[in-house]
């Protein structure tokens, strides 16, 4: 099928009201994006945030007529409000084969594979996760989450009980299972993230070992092996709430956090957690350490 796409480069400030006026002209998707390579490390919990200079995208059916809509924003809004205007036909694409063409197997500490379905590799000595591209975040390709992967398949989780806690996909979840937890507990704020997460131990057969909570849901509990990969504000701000969730003389991993913040997150810790060395790949850092 072919679409009218239509985008325009805007403030902050004035996106969400470019997209609701995008949907009240009949758009069937308005999505953002970073028109000038900006990063953006951290969100509040629960608040979806967006570059200084925003890129709104609107795609429409083929019934709708692109030069119309041009003239109602152009009515709407100011010159100096929109930039770069474009207009283009696009045809559908199968998109998540198209991103499966950059997602490729991926090997941790010698003992797991992360794999695309179809793609999966099984070795003597090794356990393979199966995971596609979904809803929600991880797969296992970002820094933070390659961080906590490559630590669960370095440690001896025979027989342990795992708190995971902003889950994302699950996939630490599952990979803890897999490599021989007795139990693993996913906890996230998303509604979206306890479905992938459900999905994938459903994927991979471990549904019967993984529990998963909203927040309101969940219990606290004691457990030897506590995973929180979120970011570094969060971290610190539940610093209590986290190390209460490790059992003494049990594992905490934290990840989510860039090189500079990594001090910081460490301090909120300190008086709970005795920390190793932190752990770098690219800009970002592992912390784990032991409950005193």
């Amino acid at each position: 099928m072919t679409w009218h796409q239509i985008s325009v480069i805007t403030h902050e400030d004035l996106a969400p009201r470019l997209a609701d006026f995008f949907d009240q002209l009949g758009a069937v998707s308005v999505t953002y994006m970073d028109a000038e390579d900006e990063p953006v490390y951290e969100p509040a919990i629960g608040e979806t945030k967006i570059w200084s200079n925003t890129e709104v995208i609107a795609l429409y059916e083929l019934d709708k007529e692109p030069e119309l809509i041009k003239m109602q924003l152009h009515a709407r809004y100011k010159p100096e409000q929109l930039r770069n205007y474009r207009y283009e036909l696009i045809e559908d694409q199968e998109w998540e084969r198209a991103w499966m063409e950059f997602y490729k197997p991926m090997k941790f500490a010698d003992k797991l594979w992360v794999c695309p379905t179809d793609q999966e590799r099984y070795e003597s000595g090794t356990v393979c996760l199966t995971l596609d591209p979904g809803l929600a975040f991880g797969t296992g390709t970002h820094p933070t989450t390659a961080l906590c992967l490559e630590w669960l398949a370095s440690h001896d989780l025979t027989g342990k009980t795992v708190i995971d806690y902003g889950c994302g996909s699950g996939i630490l979840a599952v990979a803890a299972t897999l490599l021989g937890a007795k139990k693993a507990h996913a906890v996230d704020i998303d509604p979206q993230a306890i479905t992938a997460t459900e999905s994938n131990a459903l994927k991979n057969q471990v549904q019967d070992k993984i529990v998963c909570y909203l927040p309101e849901q969940f219990t606290p509990f004691q457990a030897d092996v506590v995973l929180a990969n979120i970011l570094a504000k969060p971290l610190i701000d539940m610093a209590e709430q986290i190390s209460n969730l490790v059992a003494p003389g049990s594992y905490l991993v934290l990840s989510g956090i860039l090189h500079e913040q990594a001090e910081s997150v460490m301090n909120a810790y300190q008086q709970y957690i005795i920390f190793s060395l932190p752990v770098q790949q690219e800009d970002w850092i592992r912390l784990e350490g032991i409950k005193r």
